[in-house]
Parts: C-alpha cells; sequence; structure tokens
C-alpha cells in the first residue's frame, strides 16, 4: 500500500524528537526532526511544504488521494526519507489506516500537518446543491477532524509522548470571498477545532497551531491572475506569493519545543485585498 523513498523504516532514530536540542540556553532550543504527516502532499502547498520539512531532515509520510501525485512529490524530494500512503481523508477506515501504518513503520508521529483541503464551486449562495456543500465540509472539516483525531492518538499513547498539530486555516477563516460560503464555513470550523485540540492536547504534550494562508501561488489560485470577484461586484487580479514562503513558516512552528506555540500565524501576499476587504 506504500512506496518508499528511503529507508524510513529501520534507520538509525537519534536523539528522540520531542527533546530539545540546546544551542545556547533554553531560549535558543530547536525541536529536532522526526517524522511528519503531511496531507495534500501531492500538490500545491502540501507538496511546497512537504518537501521543505524532508530537506530540513523530517521523514514525510505524504498522504492524499491519488499515489501518483505523491510519488512526484517523493521524486522531487531527491534522496531524503519520504513514504507514500494514498488515504481519502473523507473515509473514517482510510484515515485509520493511514495512522497505523505511520505507528507501526515509522513508531512514532510528531507532527501533523493538517492540509488536504477543496475550494468547491465559486457559485452564488443560491446555486449552491447541497451535495456541492456536503463534499467541502467532507474534505475540510470531516477530513481535518479525522486527521487530527488519528494523530491525536497516537502521539498521546506513544513514548515519549506528545507532538504537534498544524492546521491549514485560510484567510477565510476571518473573512470571506463573494461566492464562498462553504469553503468561509468550514475555515472558521477549522478555527474552532484548533482552539480545541489546544486545549485537549494539554494533558499530554500536543501543541495544536493553525497557519492562515493567502494567495499562494498554486493550481487552486491559477485564476488569480486572471480575475477574480471582489466584495464590491467587480473582478479584480490579486497579487500572489510563492508556496515556499509559506512551507518556511510551517517548518518555523514545526521546529519549536513543544514548551512553545505559534497559535495562529497569517502569511500573505503583502498587497492582497485583505486588510480592508469588503
Amino acid at each position: 500500500m506504500t512506496q518508499e523513498n528511503h529507508h524510513a523504516h529501520g534507520r538509525d532514530p537519534g536523539p528522540q524528537p520531542h527533546q530539545a536540542q540546546e544551542a545556547g540556553g533554553a531560549a535558543d532550543s530547536v525541536r529536532v526532526p522526526g517524522t511528519a504527516v503531511v496531507t495534500g502532499a501531492g500538490s500545491g502547498i502540501g507538496r511546497a511544504v512537504a518537501l521543505t520539512l524532508a530537506d530540513a531532515g523530517w521523514t514525510v509520510v505524504l498522504a492524499g488521494r491519488h499515489r501518483e501525485t505523491l510519488e512526484q512529490t517523493a521524486q522531487l524530494a531527491g534522496g531524503a526519507a519520504t513514504r507514500c500512503v494514498p488515504t481519502d481523508v473523507t473515509d473514517p477506515a482510510a484515515v485509520t489506516a493511514l495512522f497505523e501504518a505511520v505507528g507501526e513503520r515509522e513508531g512514532r508521529l510528531d507532527l501533523l500537518f493538517n492540509n488536504a483541503g477543496t475550494f468547491g464551486p465559486a457559485v452564488p449562495l443560491e446555486e449552491l446543491s447541497f451535495e456541492e456543500w456536503r463534499g467541502v465540509v467532507d474534505v475540510n472539516l470531516h477530513g481535518a477532524f479525522l486527521c487530527a483525531q488519528g494523530a491525536f492518538r497516537l502521539m498521546r499513547d506513544q513514548r515519549p509522548r506528545g507532538g504537534r498539530i498544524i492546521n491549514n486555516g485560510s484567510i477565510s477563516a476571518h473573512t470571506p470571498r463573494p461566492g464562498s460560503i462553504a469553503y468561509t464555513a468550514t475555515k472558521h470550523a477549522v478555527t474552532g477545532l484548533t482552539k480545541s485540540l489546544s486545549l485537549d492536547g494539554r494533558p499530554y504534550d500536543i501543541a495544536c497551531g493553525q497557519i492562515d494562508i493567502g494567495n499562494a501561488a498554486t493550481e487552486m489560485t491559477a485564476a488569480m491572475s486572471q480575475g477574480v470577484p471582489q466584495a464590491n461586484g467587480s473582478r479584480a487580479p490579486e497579487p500572489t506569493m510563492n508556496a515556499e514562503d509559506v512551507a518556511r513558516t510551517v517548518l518555523h512552528m514545526a521546529s519549536l519545543p513543544l514548551e512553545a506555540n505559534v497559535q495562529f500565524a497569517t502569511v500573505l501576499a503583502t498587497k492582497m485585498p485583505y486588510i480592508g476587504r469588503g
């Protein structure tokens, strides 16, 4: 069910990832790379984050619906330790199998980048079908919950216990775009998921944060340069930023010791219409 791109299983684990590696005192402590799961790793932000983590020394389990795109990400990682696990995050059995496989093969889980998501059709509210609404909710909310739950169980029970979950929110977790009710509703819900995970994770040394991203240049934002609907009824092109800028922010969040947490981070194209939107 999996493909390896380097020997992730049976490797010398080195220092335990939960331990701080001191570089001149507690204020300078950093987290030793361990094992990460990245969902939606076959494209866009998920791919950028997976490659950045792998380059920094993390063992990265690549999860997503399509094996071929996961394998492309693994190839781009070169000789870094990656493993492809095709997973539909809307399927509880598939998500359970993913995290069971991580526990059996890697021995522990130190990071989940809970990234898989879909925008859904950009149509007026009155034209959105229930099936289209449910499709967005299934991926963005149900999928995020299932993956967070699977990671939480591993992190709670492993020894040494603990780990970090980083949820991919959005600028739409704060302010909507026109014709985006399903996406906006689910991203607001992800913020509630993040807060609850942070609270419920405290007894088990599980930290949870959220990165809210605005206009990273990916397949999902390709239309930005051609013009997208604005709150005043016009259409206008919007600036984008490089997805690698997002990936470096996730790496920073992941590199903190578990005693510290970036609860919410907003990373956006500097000139995108967010401040003052609407």
